[in-house]
């Protein structure tokens, strides 16, 4: 910073380190202004001031202060310089320059500042002009007005220069800690959108998720696209500041062509579009537009790209200037974690279905009709599992007329559970038609499995249902490793049905031995996999503990297995497994 080339007032030095010293104090543009202009004013001669600030020849906001008044600030509108003549605008890293102007010319060349000062007396006028050096063409002037013509080696010009290096130093400085605290603030909003659109496997949830967390923190409104089958970009979500606003915001994102090519330019052109004023002539947004678009001031769109393809696009609308909008690298970013959340819960969906259809095409497509007796069943899918499971059931009715049931599961996830699944499901299938008996039935699938020196265990459980010739029916179950079935009689007392057997595929004698029983009329059968037993509570506790009393209120349900695995997955907090539930419920002999 130059230093006054005048040695006659040899407090100036100290009092503009004092006003450079204030301003490291001081981030609100408005109070430096009251310490410049109370500087100024101080200066023989000075009636009135004034500060102007320019972007792109265009006027943001005029301040005045004359002695004994407050500083006002009047904002420019938005194209001001229509009335003013134009001013050069200088460099953004040139060295201030000092005019003098002449205001009983009329209204000149120094507009709107000249009024001003003639309204406080002034005759003539020194105007410092200025580059901010912030790369946006922003430039400002101060002008003093003065009652006489100051004299061309006055001190008042070379310390309008140097209080201009003031002022651009001290603008750099508080430009510089906004951008770092608006930096700070963006990347915190980042870091929680990320969170927030992370913790769902969900797809629309993610998808409300990106809406909901951009309005308003970001926008008044907020449109998610995404590419169909087709190859449509369609809506998938969408939010608005005002509720009232949602159903316009909804018919735009689904059928306006002006948006819709809009969309079309931000993917094939991979651009990210910036639209304000003049911009938004045309469409369904700005001062030309009709209902809530009229309140609509500025556009952005970017495209959603993630791991090289682009889904769609997601689009902001604002109730603010351009300037006052995020910045890019912030949409940019925004976009890029949203597309990211969206393609990964997407890919998340597709696979589990994947899962589900396999998981699905491992058991029987339907079960058999048998006199007496009616058969329900219901299978879940583990919510965070990828892999097909190995829990399998069947019912068939062997050559001899008799009922078979069976419920097992295979050891561990993947393709090679879902191959021993098939082939332990389809061994004990063909073996139980062709009349073998329960525990020969599952000697011979040990066997099998220990011929192929299979890795993985297998439990199983087989109950063999053969009328008596009255009402009632005798039951055989075997069990090999399974947990143990429940009966509910039809008085309403649950029996668990004993049994011994270890894991199939492991060691060549499994050790089983055959329960007997007898049920009549009323009495219900349930089988089920350890995925219903072991769901548990936050507390600790185990469905297990519950399942008896469960059973008993479920077994006169439409569908008690249904139900049964809806109880299960309410209570559940960990121990998510999948489950299978085979129940048989005695209606009597027709």
């Amino acid at each position: 910073m130059n230093e006054p080339t005048t040695p006659g007032d040899r407090q100036w030095p100290a009092r503009l380190h004092g006003l450079w010293q204030a301003s490291q104090d001081v981030a609100d543009v408005t109070e430096m202004s009251r310490h410049v202009y109370t500087l100024i004013l101080t200066e023989p001669g000075v009636l009135a001031v004034t500060g102007t600030r320019w972007r792109h020849g265009e006027l943001r906001y005029l301040r005045r202060a004359t002695a004994g008044e407050p500083l006002t600030t009047t904002a420019g509108p938005p194209r001001a310089t229509a009335a003013f003549p134009p001013r050069p605008a200088p460099g953004p890293d040139s060295r201030p320059v000092v005019h003098l102007h002449d205001l009983g010319a009329g209204h000149g060349a120094l507009a709107p500042e000249g009024d001003v000062l003639r309204d406080a007396g002034a005759r003539w006028a020194l105007e410092a002009r200025f580059g901010l050096g912030d790369g946006d063409g922003d430039w400002a002037a101060i002008c003093v007005g003065l009652a006489g013509r100051p004299e061309p080696d006055a001190d008042l010009v070379p310390r309008l220069v140097q209080l201009s290096e003031v002022l651009v130093a001290s603008h750099r400085r508080v430009t510089q800690s906004r951008e770092h605290e608006r930096r700070q603030t963006e990347d915190a909003f980042l870091a929680e959108a990320s969170l927030q659109m992370d913790s769902s496997l969900d797809v629309q949830e993610t998808l409300g998720r990106v809406a909901r967390l951009a309005v308003p923190a970001v926008a008044e409104g907020c449109v998610v696209h995404l590419f169909q089958r087709s190859g449509r970009l369609t809506p998938v979500a969408s939010a608005h500041v005002a509720a009232v606003a949602q159903p316009w915001l909804d018919g735009l994102a689904r059928d306006d062509r002006w948006l819709a090519a809009l969309l079309g330019r931000a993917v094939d052109q991979g651009e990210d579009v910036r639209l304000s004023g003049a911009g938004l002539d045309g469409g369904p947004f700005g001062p030309g537009a009709a209902g809530p678009g009229t309140a609509v001031r500025a556009v952005t769109v970017n495209a959603l790209r993630a791991r090289g393809k682009a889904i769609g696009t997601l689009t902001f609308t604002y109730q603010r200037d351009l300037e006052d909008v995020a910045t890019p690298r912030m949409l940019r970013d925004l976009a890029l974690r949203a597309a990211l959340a969206i393609d990964t819960t997407t890919a998340y969906e597709q696979r589990r279905r994947h899962v589900e259809l396999l998981q699905f095409q491992l058991l029987p497509r339907a079960l058999p009709t048998w006199p007496g007796v009616a058969l329900h069943s219901a299978y879940e899918v583990a919510d965070d599992s990828l892999d097909v499971g190995g829990d399998f059931y069947d019912a068939v009715v062997d050559r001899d007329g008799r009922l078979a049931l069976v419920i097992g599961d295979v050891c561990g996830r993947g393709a090679e559970a879902a191959a021993m699944t098939g082939l332990a499901r389809n061994t004990l299938r063909t073996l139980l038609e062709d009349g073998t008996s329960p525990a020969n039935a599952l000697e011979r699938l040990n066997a099998t499995l220990l011929d192929q020196s299979a890795n993985r265990f297998v439990t199983a459980l087989v109950a063999l249902l053969t009328p008596t010739g009255g009402a009632e029916y005798a039951v055989e179950v075997v069990t090999a490793g399974h947990p143990r079935p429940l009966v509910r009689r039809a008085g309403g007392q649950v029996e668990e049905i004993p049994g011994a057997g270890v894991f199939l595929g492991v060691v060549p004698d499994i050790g089983v031995e055959p329960a007997r029983l007898t049920m009549s009329p009323g009495d219900t059968l349930v089988m089920f996999t350890d995925g219903l037993t072991e769901a548990r509570s936050a507390e600790g506790t185990m469905f297990e503990e519950l399942l008896p009393a469960a059973v008993a209120e479920c077994a006169e349900r439409p569908d008690p297995a249904a139900e049964l695995i809806a109880r299960a997955s309410k209570f559940r907090t960990t121990g998510n497994d999948d489950t299978a539930v085979l129940v048989a419920r005695l209606e009597g002999r027709p």
